[in-house]
């Protein structure tokens, strides 16, 4: 299947991204090369390009369909929490800029192997990085009841949590849950048919949530964006679009942290802690896709852009 996606605010991105056209910039989620193709047109022969996958099949991708353009460019099979490393063992000490787009391709979406979407009949997997073991059929079928209630409470915010974590214990208990369309098959058995009738597909959440949990996606969020401040440089601009409000939410409590330069209590009279601002929070309200957009892509309906500078 070719690797295709629709990149998800795509302008708005590259011009908050304010790319210098001799610097170096990283697409930390390089998916397609989407944003990372726009980079490239805006920097000149000197400019480095810095693309970041977990995904192979990605990274291939995207390396081809950036050939034409000048500039210097690197592609590294990493997961972008480990910024640090990419950009040591490239020789570099400072980026300019960097792009976090937290949402599933397309591509992993509509490829029914990859075990991503609750449309496709497919072996249970949904691992971003399909060189690690660990996957969704782990999930589904090791993890005890009231860690699966906590997982589809807090990470896909349902309702019907309990209900679908006693449903998929009482079900494996038969026999291993092996497939996608088990699950979907347990969630509509355990919420009831009226709640069923209005709104999304009903396993969407439940999806959503063993997704982020395979591929640890909060639990890196908040430490990357404090090691992506050590390796920028000053002016250096920080773009991360989330599809999730837990996601939004780290990134705009981090954002705002590091933008605040005294961290003492408001009763002490004066600050003791002798912090230091170290960001600038450029976008005070989520930048969102227009209207246009969600209706060409509605998938992009949940994204928002957050963005911050290295003072």
């Amino acid at each position: 299947m070719k690797y295709e996606h629709t990149t998800v605010l795509l302008k708005e991105t590259i011009e908050y991204l304010n790319i210098r056209p001799d610097g170096i910039y990283v697409d930390g989620t390089l998916g397609g090369g989407g944003h990372a193709s726009k980079i490239c047109e805006k920097l000149n022969a000197n400019g480095l390009l810095v693309g970041v996958d977990q995904d192979e099949v990605a990274l291939k991708a995207a390396s081809e369909r950036l050939l034409p353009y000048s500039n210097k460019k690197s592609f590294v099979h990493s997961n972008f929490s480990n910024i640090r490393n990419v950009i040591n063992e490239l020789g570099l000490k400072y980026i300019d800029g960097i792009v976090l787009d937290l949402g599933v391709s397309s591509y992993q979406l509509d490829e029914a192997s990859r075990g991503f979407s609750y449309m496709h009949d497919a072996n249970l997997d949904m691992r971003m990085d399909r060189t690690q073991k660990f996957n969704a059929e782990n999930v589904i079928n090791e993890y005890d009841q009231e860690d699966l209630y906590r997982i589809i409470k807090e990470y896909g915010e349902e309702k019907w949590a309990k209900r679908i974590a006693e449903f998929i214990v009482r079900e494996r208990k038969d026999k291993p849950i092996k497939t996608t369309g088990q699950v979907v098959e347990i969630i509509k058995k355990a919420i009831p048919s009226a709640a069923r009738r209005d709104g999304p597909h009903p396993a969407k959440r439940t999806f959503q949530a063993i997704r982020i949990e395979v591929n640890n996606e909060l639990g890196i969020l908040e430490r990357t964006i404090q090691k992506i401040t050590d390796v920028l440089n000053t002016n250096g601009r920080i773009c991360i679009i989330t599809f999730h409000s837990l996601e939004d939410r780290i990134v705009k409590n981090v954002f705002k942290d590091l933008s605040t330069a005294c961290k003492c209590p408001p009763e002490y009279p004066i600050c003791v802690c002798k912090g230091e601002q170290i960001l600038k929070t450029i976008t005070r309200k989520p930048v969102l896709p227009s209207d246009e957009e969600v209706e060409n892509n509605p998938r992009s309906r949940s994204a928002k852009l957050r963005v911050a500078e290295k003072v």
